[in-house]
């Protein structure tokens, strides 16, 4: 005689498994802990993949070769810059033609504290740091894309670059507040 199934109360997290398992052919992921939007508590995480294929930024923070600081200077830096840059604009075929040019739409407030932050961004890190930060982070350029296009080669070269590009992560994350000044110790003698 087959046994009764026990009764197992409603377990609401246990409703429906939102996890993919299948992922593209050649697709680069991380695993990365985000705020649950279907979360019944304030402040539940889930977890979530991040696709790091055209995200150098997001590689090194995944592969725990910057921390968490540089990360968001990083991301804030490039958030300034799509908040600054003003593309082209599209035609729209269904308004009337009309001689002339049209009028540019006035820059709002956010742009314009967002260019006063990349010009303070530029005086900081220099001409060749803020022109790294823009090929790696703009561009999506690897260190060997970069030493490459400015014609230099061998490791000695990936490793200044990767050491250069850190440093001015730090500068950025000090720049927008995500870190702070660390103390120098006084002169020994």
């Amino acid at each position: 005689m087959p046994r009764a199934k026990r009764y197992k109360p409603y377990n609401p997290a246990k409703a429906h498994d939102r996890r993919s398992r299948d992922l593209p052919r050649n697709a680069e992921v991380a695993s990365v802990e985000v705020d649950d939007p279907l979360g019944l508590e304030p402040g539940d995480k889930i977890v979530a993949l991040r696709s790091l294929r055209n995200d150098p930024l997001g590689k090194l923070h995944a592969r725990r070769q910057i921390d968490e600081a540089q990360y968001q200077g990083g991301r804030s830096f490039q958030n300034d810059w799509e908040r600054a840059e003003r593309g082209p604009q599209a035609v729209d075929p269904s308004r009337e033609y009309v001689d002339g040019g049209q009028f540019r739409e006035p820059i709002t407030e956010g742009q314009r504290k967002a260019v006063l932050r990349l010009n303070r961004t530029e005086r900081e890190l220099g001409a060749d740091g803020s022109a790294l930060v823009h090929e790696v982070l703009i561009l999506g350029l690897t260190m060997e894309q970069i030493s490459r296009q400015r014609g230099l080669s061998g490791q000695r070269w990936l490793d200044y670059f990767a050491r250069r590009f850190r440093e001015c992560l730090d500068r950025l994350a000090l720049i927008y507040g995500f870190a702070t000044e660390k103390p120098r110790s006084p002169p020994v003698g």
